[in-house]
């Protein structure tokens, strides 16, 4: 079956989008299917990234005035860097990197061309692709129709190229993962957005949702309950494991984070946690930090260690070695971070850090793979002085289900099956 895949965030993008469809396509061309892909030119390499089989077919787009600018930069810095670079040595994989509040004046130009854009272009500047998208979109179904479309969101920019193709008489499945309609969606677009997604609803022929709130979000305000299938992120548990030596100190407890900090999910109890616990150790890789994890590191350099932005690969490889991967939770406790299911595929335990009843808590519970504790510091503090009495007694981790085998439910390979299983029921035959 020849597949179109309708992906803004797709590789070099290291965006949680974009790992799941890289994975995702790898799988689905397994399956035997001949996989397009629509993406915006984003400039530079993929770093890190799962290798995508040749016979998948990637066709880049001028991204729009900002962001199009923005990636003749970045390819223009990539290829003046290309003859000095050489490959990262462990110890620079793990090097503390410098962690200032602002980015320097660069970003901060980027920022506000970005954030400009955003007021003016819906859903955000990455709405600016679409005329360049359309038009690519129309020779590719005229030169090269599909047997099926699959649009990527976010931005809410793929989902009106699935529209324009669904219009051609082409079955469709949307990939929606959040709402159009967010809690996060801009008041001036909240109206838009709503109306978008009630188009989605009525019109995709399946629709992916990664949360079964999610689901139930589309039958409240659309009525749409038939053809929604939650299809959650995922791991690669079964990829080579690093044969580098670990970062990390056997004598403490070596805590990891890696993942994003947004204003609901927020770091200051952990960190409050650590004050008075200087055998434990927080190391953070993250594209960005809140002040007070800069502030924090500065203070206290020995308890918390700012990686940086680390390249996928390396990024699991580091889960892979840890003694604690911590996942903080969403202020609402019905959405799962995708990072707790790439955790999963790391078969190292798991502190969550959130409502002792939410969707995570429960999870990490049936599974046997960790803990939850509430997010405020005086919990933590003592969760962790339990664990590093149970690290120091050679009994960490007593009790837990750790193998692989137990989550194989959530291994990407497993999500591609149901997206093909999906795929064959949409174009019987193919």
């Amino acid at each position: 079956m020849h597949i179109l895949l309708i992906a803004y965030e797709f590789p070099p993008s290291p965006s949680p989008q974009s790992l799941r469809w890289v994975y995702l396509a790898r799988y689905l061309s397994e399956h035997g299917h001949r996989l397009s892909v629509l993406t915006i030119d984003l400039g530079g390499v993929s770093v890190g990234l799962p290798a995508l089989p040749d016979a998948i077919e990637v066709n880049r787009t001028f991204a729009g005035p900002v962001r199009g600018c923005l990636a003749a930069l970045r390819e223009r810095r990539h290829r003046r860097a290309r003859p000095a670079t050489t490959a990262p040595t462990d110890d620079a994989r793990i090097a503390p990197a410098d962690a200032p509040s602002r980015q320097g004046w660069k970003q901060a130009v980027s920022d506000l061309l970005q954030g400009a854009a955003a007021k003016i272009v819906f859903p955000d500047v990455r709405g600016e692709w679409l005329p360049w998208a359309q038009r690519r979109l129309d020779r590719m179904l005229d030169t090269d129709p599909p047997d099926l479309v699959i649009s990527s969101h976010e931005p809410a920019t793929s989902l009106q190229l699935g529209l324009r193709a669904k219009r051609r008489g082409l079955p469709w499945i949307a990939d929606l993962g959040d709402p159009v309609l967010a809690p996060y969606t801009p008041p001036r677009w909240q109206k838009r957005a709503l109306h978008l997604e009630r188009d989605v609803a009525d019109a995709a022929d399946h629709i992916l949702v990664t949360t079964p709130a999610a689901a139930a979000l589309l039958a409240e305000r659309h009525g749409r309950h038939a053809n929604v299938t939650v299809v959650t992120q995922g791991h690669a548990g079964d990829r080579p494991v690093s044969t580098g030596d670990s970062p990390f100190g056997a004598h403490r407890l070596e805590l990891l984070y890696t993942g994003s900090f947004y204003s609901f999910r927020r770091p200051e109890a952990l960190l409050e946690a650590l004050r008075d616990l200087p055998e434990a150790r927080l190391n953070i890789a993250s594209i960005s930090l809140p002040d007070s994890v800069v502030q924090f590191a500065r203070e206290r350099p020995d308890q918390v260690r700012v990686l940086g932005f680390l390249p996928h690969a390396q990024a699991l490889d580091l889960q892979r070695q840890a003694d604690l991967l911590v996942n903080i939770g969403n202020a609402d406790p019905s959405q799962v971070p995708g990072k707790i299911y790439e955790y999963l595929g790391a078969c190292r335990p798991i502190l969550h850090l959130g409502n002792p009843d939410d969707a995570i808590a429960r999870f990490v519970a049936d599974l046997r793979r960790g803990w939850s504790t509430e997010n405020r510091s005086g919990p933590i503090a003592d969760r962790l002085r339990d664990l590093i009495a149970d690290k120091a007694a050679g009994r960490f981790a007593e009790g837990l289900d750790l193998g692989i085998a137990s989550v194989a439910p959530w291994h990407w390979r497993a999500s591609a099956a149901k997206v093909d299983a999906l795929a064959r029921s949409l174009v019987p035959g193919r």
